[in-house]
């Protein structure tokens, strides 16, 4: 029988220790990670929450889908890092302590874009940065260093700083049927028996290798004519 790969591993490459798979390392409230979506870095992958996701104070949330490929030095920027542009200086004074922590009614209440949210099915290349509220669809491709500041439609290929949208991986209507089929969705023993479908079929194919798709009726011989 066909075995899944199993979520709850940290290292799913022993042999790799670059190698973490998100959901099983994360600890923080404010993060939500789908399942087999990794993280790879030669240095200390472990150290994601606090070296990869900065300045997250909240409430604001980092919401990252499965199946998603994140290179070494993917960054998202989270909406503590704002500061304010209404004075004559943007240095937070406040945080710094002293009497100056008096007037902290000064940083609170600064505009903020919300939620991070990442789709399904997402590659970002190496030193990929997101910035704060930005919302990536599924299937979608980052590329090496590019800096998202706007959000990225589903199977768009973004590069750049800013990132720009190189193009889209479908047409809308073959990007429709792939959501529909929802494959990031299927029971892991489903994806399991199709993962060569998955990885290297046509959408045709993929919907057909849906868990609801209508099965064909095996086909049989006409009775013989009687004598």
């Amino acid at each position: 029988m066909p075995v899944p790969a199993d979520p709850t591993v940290l290292h799913p490459m022993p042999e790799q220790p670059r190698v973490v798979l998100l959901r099983p390392l994360v600890t923080s409230p404010l993060i939500e990670v789908g399942e087999y979506s990794y993280y790879d870095d030669p240095d200390d992958p472990t150290a994601f929450e606090t070296r990869n996701v900065l300045y997250h104070y909240g409430p604001e949330k980092l919401i990252i889908g499965r199946f998603c490929a994140l290179g070494t030095g993917v960054r998202f920027i989270m909406n503590g890092a704002n500061h304010r542009m209404d004075g004559p200086s943007t240095f937070p004074f406040p945080t710094m302590g002293g009497s100056w922590s008096d007037h902290f009614d000064l940083l609170t209440g600064l505009p903020g874009r919300g939620d991070t949210v990442v789709g399904n099915d997402v590659w970002f290349g190496h030193g990929a940065t997101v910035m704060p509220g930005v919302r990536i669809g599924h299937g979608a491709i980052i590329g090496t260093r590019a800096v998202v500041t706007m959000d990225v439609p589903d199977y768009g290929i973004v590069g750049g700083n800013p990132a720009r949208l190189i193009r889209t991986r479908y047409s809308e209507e073959d990007v429709a049927r792939l959501l529909a089929v929802a494959w990031w969705d299927w029971p892991a023993e489903h994806i399991t028996d199709h993962v060569r479908t998955i990885m290297s079929g046509s959408i045709a194919d993929l919907e057909a290798a849906a868990p609801d798709a209508p099965q064909t009726a095996p086909q049989t011989a006409p009775d013989a004519p009687h004598a």
